[in-house]
Order: structure tokens, then C-alpha cells, then sequence
């Protein structure tokens, strides 16, 4: 079967940021099918990709991947954003017409990469499939990005058709499902893949992290990973710090690792109010590199804005990746993560928007070294157990020979 795999920010570890469909596409390439992957030049993307002259045609690990010269980064504002969507879909529109597909299969966000995805399965008369990272128009308009109401008529439209066109969805949470069921989709062709634990790269370790950039080696380390945009609310954190400077609070350090249109925003706040002594800031590290930092690291954050679309609507590869190195997770929002996280009792969730529980939760994970260790290693039992790449994976090919097998048998 010959999958054309559509993925505006693919990357592989060598860029600073999800790998999924480069796992994803690995798995498939195992079970005897082949990969065209069609991408655009993602800013913390993997480097060797990128073009700015015209389609790249690059062999990755036996991924045949073609870049279209389209930029995208997250600094950029949502109207550049919303021209960036545009131009890639078109682009990967014609593309796709003289390819020769068995399946095409398209992984938001952002959601028009769907376009491409279904017009190209009609014209080339195959099955397609279709996989919601984030639920859009929803998580955009819960957050104010998307205002226009005819833009939002149109997103909401967009949504539907594209999930009409597909033969299967797959969803990455709880949340996920439902509002793909909410549209009429029938439930019983929405397969729940969450993101994974890349269980070989990220392995657990008691080596210290001997790095002055990161603080003095007796400083308890809380380290966020990721985007640092609207959605991200990593205001919490700085509440936070300024709660446990209040108190006369030391031996933590706020380790912020990543990039997005907020950051020199938090950056000046973390100046102006002093915060500087127990918060450092570091720009997006590639994910080879990071596997190699972040089991070294105490804590990891898993923060968001208070808003109840994102409760049980996200599936975030940082906390996949705190799991697989065996360090638990401070969470600040209700949802299926935070009950994975007290059922397993790998970590600790604080209420939203809620300085001073999220201080206690900080003091009581700084001083309690021997917990924080027992947390961690039930955090990578659960990365073994539920959330392999591999156990995963095998799911994820499942669902595309499936979609395959039935379109041929009408």
C-alpha cells in the first residue's frame, strides 16, 4: 500500500518538536507499506527538510518527503497563519495529482490540511483518512483566535465536509472523540490513538544535570517544554514564582523550553518582576537533544489556559515524553490527563488558575526527593504499559490497512 501522508509541521527527531508522523510513517514502512510524506518548512522542523527554491525531495530513513517551500513558524500571527494553511493545501493539492495513492492520509492541525486529503482521495478514487490532533474551529474560537463569524461559519463548514470525506478518523483524546462524534461522524469508524512515549530515545536516569544554564545542581528543576503561545497560559507558572517569592521560597528553578508568539511577552514579565533567579529561559531544543536533558531534569509542567475545551481535547507530546523519562508531572487542568495522572499517582494536579496551590504543589514536590523518584517510575510504567510508540503504532497501521481493505471490498 503506497500511503501519501499529509503533514504541514512534520519533523523528524531532529527538529525540535513532535515526531508522531514521522514514528507513525516508520511503522508503517516495518509492515511492508510505503510513505510519501508531504510537508511544509516548519520553522522548529527538522533543518535538513526546508527550501525556499521550489519542492525538496528528501529520502529520510526510507520516507520519501517532499517539502513545499511554505513557511511556518510560531511566532507568526493567525492571519499569516491562515494564508501559510491556504497556500500549503493548494500546493499539496497538486501535488498529490500525479502521485499514485493506494490511501491518502492527512494529520491536522492545522484542519485544512484536510483539503487536500479529500479532493485528492476523489480524484484519485482511493479511501481517505483523516486525524484530529486539536479540535478545530473549536479550540481556536474558545480562545479568542478565530472572532469572525464568517470565518467561523466557514471553519465549522470546512470541519464537516472533511470528516464526511473520510473512510475513518483518529482521534488523539477523550475529548476528541466526542466532538468528532457531536458532528454526526459515526462512532464506530473514530479509532482513539493517543500520542506516545517513545520509550528508546527517553529512558529514565539518576545522572545529575551538571549545566549552570539551568540553574545550581541543589535546585529542584520544573521544566516546560513546548509551544509558548495563547493556548498555553504560562502565565500560571509565573504566578506561581511570584507566590513562592513572596513567601521567601527558594531551591526551584522554572526551566521554559521552547518558543511562540507569548514568549517575549513572559520574558519581560519575568524581568520586571524580578522572577529571574528562579526561572530560565531557553529556545526550542531538538528532540534527539532534549531526550538526552529532560530525564536529568525534576518535574515536568503540564500547563494550559483554563478553558474547558482544552480539559479532555489535547493529547501533548510533552507529557508523553515526561512519562517515558521517568519524572512526574505537575498538571494545572482538569480532564483525562490529570486523571491518568492521579489514578497512577505519577505527579500532581493543582486547581486552574490557582497561584497558591500550584506554590504548595511546587514546595511539596521540591522537598520530597524520594517521592518525586517513586513518581516518576510509575509515570514510565505507565509510558511501557499504555503509551508505547510501539503497541501505538501497531494500532495506527491496523486502522489504515482496515480503511484500505474496506474500500476495495465496497
Amino acid at each position: 500500500m503506497h500511503v501519501v501522508y499529509i503533514h504541514q509541521h512534520f519533523s523528524t527527531r531532529r527538529g525540535a518538536t513532535g515526531t508522531r508522523s514521522y514514528e507513525m510513517s516508520r511503522r508503517l514502512l516495518a509492515a511492508g507499506h510505503r510513505v510519501t510524506m508531504i510537508c511544509g518548512d516548519y520553522a522548529v522542523g527538522d533543518p535538513a527538510l526546508g527550501s525556499s527554491n521550489g519542492i525538496k525531495s528528501t529520502d529520510v530513513d526510507g520516507i520519501r518527503v517532499l517539502c513545499i517551500p511554505e513557511r511556518y513558524g510560531h511566532e507568526m500571527s493567525f492571519t499569516r497563519r491562515l494564508f501559510s494553511f491556504g497556500r500549503f493545501a493548494r500546493a499539496a493539492t497538486r501535488l498529490i495529482r500525479d502521485m499514485d495513492p493506494d490511501l491518502i492520509f492527512a494529520t491536522s492541525t492545522p484542519l485544512s490540511v484536510g483539503i487536500p486529503g479529500m479532493n485528492g482521495a476523489r480524484i484519485k478514487k482511493v479511501p481517505f483518512v483523516f486525524e484530529v490532533r486539536d479540535l478545530w474551529p473549536e479550540l481556536p474560537i474558545a480562545i479568542g483566535a478565530l472572532r469572525n463569524p464568517l470565518l467561523i461559519w466557514y471553519a465549522r463548514r470546512l470541519e464537516r465536509r472533511i470528516y464526511r470525506a473520510a473512510a475513518r478518523i483518529i482521534a488523539l483524546s477523550p475529548g476528541m472523540v466526542e466532538g468528532v462524534r457531536q458532528t454526526g461522524y459515526p462512532v464506530d469508524r473514530i479509532d482513539m490513538i493517543p500520542n506516545s512515549a517513545d520509550l528508546d530515545l527517553f529512558q529514565p536516569t539518576d545522572e545529575p544535570l551538571n549545566d549552570p544554564r539551568f540553574g545550581s545542581p541543589g535546585e529542584v528543576r520544573f521544566v516546560y517544554t513546548g509551544a509558548h503561545g495563547r493556548a498555553n497560559g504560562l502565565d500560571a507558572v509565573l504566578d506561581a514564582a511570584v507566590e513562592l517569592k513572596r513567601r521567601g521560597e527558594k531551591g526551584f528553578r522554572f526551566v521554559f523550553i521552547g518558543q511562540g508568539g507569548e514568549r517575549p511577552r513572559l520574558m519581560k514579565r519575568c524581568q520586571v518582576e524580578a522572577l529571574s533567579s528562579c526561572v530560565s529561559w531557553f529556545e526550542s531544543i531538538p528532540k534527539q537533544e532534549l531526550a538526552k536533558m529532560l530525564p536529568r531534569m525534576d518535574v515536568g509542567l503540564m500547563v494550559l489556559n483554563n478553558i474547558p475545551a482544552f480539559y479532555r481535547g489535547t493529547s501533548p507530546n510533552k507529557f508523553f515524553d515526561y512519562l517515558a523519562s521517568g519524572i512526574p508531572v505537575l498538571n494545572n487542568y482538569p480532564g483525562w490527563l490529570a486523571d491518568l495522572i492521579t489514578t497512577h499517582h505519577c505527579g500532581l494536579v493543582v486547581p486552574p488558575d490557582d497561584p497558591r496551590a500550584f506554590a504548595d504543589a511546587v514546595i511539596q514536590l521540591r522537598d520530597a526527593a524520594s517521592e518525586r523518584r517513586d513518581m516518576g517510575l510509575r509515570g514510565r510504567q505507565l509510558a511501557e504499559s499504555d503509551f508505547s510508540r510501539d503497541r501505538l503504532g501497531t494500532e495506527f497501521v491496523k486502522c489504515l490497512e482496515k480503511a484500505y481493505a474496506d474500500h476495495h471490498r465496497g
